[in-house]
């Protein structure tokens, strides 16, 4: 059974309005991604255009945002997951400083202050020095037959950058 609707004089079946439907629904969605995109494209319009000119400009917001607590807890969750950071997370979310200060122990797995892997690990509450640019939170890190252990992990806050793993502390913090 077939629903017909006139329009404009031209008879169309409810069967041949779902393509021309999808269709709609194809453009309009590539519609918002091209006017979704056009802010980017000014921002990187030529140093002539007014665009430009005022984007390249220093703004407050610009120079201190940075990364709040909440974000840097997420981040260090998601980096360590429940037995350390894979080798994705070691490639791309580590900064060079640290990657390189870890291959200088072959034997000990820096990123984790340890030698094996651990059973689970634990995020404790981020401390953010803003003035320092800098975040850190206390890592517990669960071991067979109860032992833990718990080293500090440091991030970087300028959000003008990717947030990455700055800095790693094996000796306990002082609580």
């Amino acid at each position: 059974m077939s629903t017909n609707y006139g329009i404009g004089g031209i008879t169309v079946s409810h069967f041949s309005r779902r393509p021309a439907l999808y269709v709609a629904t194809c453009v309009s969605a590539l519609g918002l991604g091209i006017a979704a995109s056009v802010p980017a494209a000014a921002s990187s319009a030529s140093p002539a255009s007014p665009a430009s000119s005022a984007s390249s400009a220093p703004s407050t917001d610009a120079t201190t945002r940075q990364y709040e607590a909440e974000q840097v807890h997420h981040f260090l969750e998601g980096f360590y997951g429940n037995h350390g950071p894979r080798s994705w997370e070691r490639e791309n979310l580590v900064a060079d400083q640290l990657k390189e200060k870890a291959a200088q122990t072959p034997d000990y797995d820096l990123l984790l202050c340890a030698q094996n892997t651990p059973q689970d690990i634990e995020i404790g509450p981020v401390t953010t020095a803003q003035s320092a640019g800098m975040g850190w939170a206390p890592v517990t890190t669960h071991w067979k037959g109860g032992d833990r252990e718990v080293f500090t992990a440091y991030v970087g806050l300028d959000a003008s950058k990717p947030i990455k793993l700055t800095d790693i502390s094996c000796t306990a913090p002082n609580n």
